[in-house]
């Protein structure tokens, strides 16, 4: 049984009936790449402070809550309110970002941030039970985006671990392309498509005044735009993207496919921007900057970003496995030869073969021609 049970570890062959599950050898014998990685949590913190930012200035905007100095500072988000007759108004209206978070294990909620107030001048510090929340949820979803990256590589068994609060030990046996995982895990693959700014030129721009809705994007090839800080469609909203290459120039592209309720936005970005050019912006850098011939309605499109084949498919893997929550940085990095697990495995092949004929020599010269029928028959 056991001889039926291990034959797909030495052949390729499928033979009906027999089981097809192979050993998977782990990174002491096969070999591969060990790298530790620590979640940047100091990028989730600004991202929620400036994220609060934003959803404050856009409420006040809208009630007509006269301010000044709206900006981030090292623990949240500072504000001035001009009229004293509206501080408690926009009191009330910043409380109601401050979305209690529930504690699964018990029954006490917990703010998200303190508001102090002194006079007209609003200070919002993030607590640290509501951030230490984050960055454990954002390590818990790494683990997994890292998981799915790894996974789009075809690659069996990594082990993936959590380490400490903020950490992910990663080993991935068989993978004798360091600088590939480098790149597939050194990506946030934060996606999103914005319009160019077109009303002024970069260098105008830069000479005078960035205006308040824009900022300045590069590309690859340190190429600058005049970017729309507003987001017609995010990257959360794909559904697929896959790595081919273009009919008419043969050049490796990726294909991406949006969900409903993306395919609607982007239908309506394009539709209303015609023959305007608009920005596929990942990780804060320009990829591609076409213009607009037509509305794009199937809720489907193409990224051309004069890739190499080997680009292209990773970035498809990036967008289909999704962004990171935060960026990983690698703190410790291992190339483990297979040598010594192939010695090892040959020594434990070696030594099973030898005490196997042992026995069955023993067997034979202490039961005689019985012995040898007990050996044909174990055989």
């Amino acid at each position: 049984m056991g001889f039926f049970l291990a034959i797909p570890n030495f052949s390729n062959v499928s033979i009906p009936l027999f089981p097809k599950q192979t050993i998977n050898l782990g990174l002491d014998l096969r070999g591969g790449s060990y790298l530790l990685l620590e979640v940047d949590t100091n990028s989730i913190k600004n991202d929620r402070s400036q994220s609060l930012l934003e959803d404050i200035r856009s409420t006040f905007r809208q009630n007509k809550i006269k301010y000044s100095g709206l900006k981030t500072n090292k623990n949240g988000i500072q504000v001035t309110i001009r009229d004293e007759l509206e501080i408690n108004e926009a009191k009330k209206l910043v409380q109601e970002f401050n979305i209690s978070s529930s504690n699964l294990f018990s029954n006490t909620n917990n703010e998200e941030f303190s508001i102090n107030v002194n006079d007209n001048f609003f200070l919002l510090d993030l607590k640290e039970n509501s951030l230490k929340e984050k960055y454990r949820s954002a390590v818990s979803q790494s683990i997994e985006i890292i998981r799915r990256r790894i996974d789009g590589l075809g690659v069996t068994e990594p082990s993936i671990q959590r380490q400490g609060n903020n950490r992910i030990l990663l080993e991935v046996p068989g993978m004798d392309d360091p600088q590939r995982l480098r790149d597939l895990l050194g990506q946030t693959a934060k996606l999103n498509f914005r319009m160019v700014d077109t009303s002024i030129s970069v260098s105008e721009a830069k000479q005078t005044r960035i205006p308040s809705r824009s900022e300045i994007i590069r590309d690859t090839n340190g190429f600058e735009y005049l970017v729309m800080k507003k987001v017609l469609v995010s990257g959360e909203r794909l559904v697929d993207a896959q790595a081919s290459f273009d009919q008419a120039t043969n050049a490796p592209i990726v294909n991406f496919r949006f969900d409903t309720l993306g395919g609607k936005y982007f239908a309506k970005a394009t539709s209303e921007n015609v023959g305007k050019p608009f920005a596929i912006i990942l990780d804060n850098e320009v990829i591609s900057a076409p213009v607009i011939r037509t509305p794009i309605l199937g809720g489907s499109g193409q990224i051309e970003g004069g890739f190499t084949v080997e680009e292209a498919n990773n970035l498809s893997i990036l967008l289909r496995a999704g962004a990171l929550p935060a960026p990983l940085e690698i703190l410790e990095e291992k190339t483990i030869g297979p040598g010594l697990g192939k010695d090892s495995i040959d020594s434990g092949t070696s030594a099973a073969v030898i005490g196997l004929v042992c026995v069955l020599i023993f067997i034979i010269l202490s039961y005689g021609r019985f012995g040898f029928y007990a050996n044909f028959a174990l055989i």
